[in-house]
């Protein structure tokens, strides 16, 4: 068989097409490649969107807003000092971007102004703190990207 420009070119495209089906198959298959969305209830929680503007908006206008200290034993959460902290409801949820197996939530119940999250919950890396919490029938949120 003699080998011209033709048959060159037909080769060369069967090895392109060829390296990109290859390509395309081993990404869908392969689990190193797997990423989820963001939250479960994405849509859901768009709609919510507008409730948790309103929350930014009363956390803006206290006079003292919700502070964070890294600690040895974990991440202290303190609220606000002219707040009587048994009246403080709410969750804190904490969202780790890289595995949504981590991600955890934890209620506000607080004895002083103090909310200790325990290292023994908390991996090395970033997480996305989101504390949402109720004081006085107003709803407030705070939302911190941090590293541990």
């Amino acid at each position: 068989m003699k080998f011209n420009w033709g048959t060159g070119i037909v080769l060369a495209f069967i090895g392109f097409i060829s390296f990109i089906l290859y390509f395309v198959i081993s990404m869908t298959i392969n689990k190193k490649y797997e990423h989820d969305m963001v939250t479960e209830n994405y849509y859901k929680q768009e709609l919510q969107f507008e409730n948790e503007l309103n929350k930014q908006r009363n956390a803006q206008a206290l006079e003292e807003d919700i502070t964070y200290t890294r600690a040895d034993n974990g991440i202290v959460i303190t609220f606000p000092e002219n707040m009587n902290p048994s009246d403080i409801t709410g969750k804190v949820f904490l969202y780790r971007p890289s595995s949504k197996q981590l991600d955890f939530e934890s209620i506000i119940s607080l004895s002083d102004h103090n909310l200790l999250i325990p290292d023994k919950r908390l991996v090395g890396g970033r997480w996305n703190i989101k504390v949402d919490w109720q004081y006085n029938g107003n709803s407030y949120i705070f939302k911190k990207d941090i590293t541990y």
